[in-house]
């Protein structure tokens, strides 16, 4: 069954507080924090787009290897390109920030074509209470490595959710690999 797979230490502890240092830098973007997230209280974070963030190419150069062997070891997925730039979502206790049960799939232009789901654990586990990614690939759910710099992969059609953040502060960032529609 194809459900969630981990990739440790993908990013060392000094990248990824380089990339939250960064993502600090830059506006987030409030226009998802309205409208019809916030009014069904399906998410609660604010996102910045990692290709408006001046110095992070390289951060998409690794995602892409990191999918390329995923892809080709578990998934066999026929990908073919990267049509969103990666997303770092920020998701703080003072919002109780979370995001609710959903998949990647869905509509709009693009997410009716995500095939994986890449979501890089930015944040040390202990700087923060709550904040788990859960995977549900069926009736169990199981929740990923708050490891910082773990990436965990798993297909686009398969509902997740970050439970509320209690404490601190949770960075994720979250990049989806891109084919022809599944059949």
């Amino acid at each position: 069954m194809l459900s969630l797979h981990a990739v440790p230490d993908a990013f060392t502890t000094s990248e990824c507080e380089l990339i939250i240092a960064r993502i600090s830098e830059a506006p987030t973007d409030e226009a998802l924090l309205v409208g019809r997230n916030k009014d069904h209280n399906l998410r609660k974070a604010e996102l910045v787009w990692t290709d408006n963030v001046v110095g992070m190419e390289w951060v998409m150069e690794r995602l892409i290897e990191i999918v390329r062997r995923s892809n080709r070891d578990r998934f066999e997925f026929d990908l073919c390109e990267f049509a969103e730039s990666p997303q770092v979502a920020i998701y703080k206790s003072s919002n109780s920030g979370h995001f609710a049960w959903h998949s990647d799939i869905g509509g709009g232009h693009t997410s009716g074509k995500r095939k994986l789901t890449l979501v890089l654990q930015l944040s040390g586990a202990d700087t923060y209470e709550g904040g788990n990614l859960e995977i549900m690939p069926g009736a169990q759910i199981l929740t990923a490595n708050r490891a910082q710099g773990c990436i965990s992969v798993f297909p686009s059609f398969t509902l997740h959710q970050v439970t509320p953040v209690i404490s601190g502060i949770r960075y994720s960032m979250t990049v989806w690999a891109h084919g022809p529609a599944f059949r």
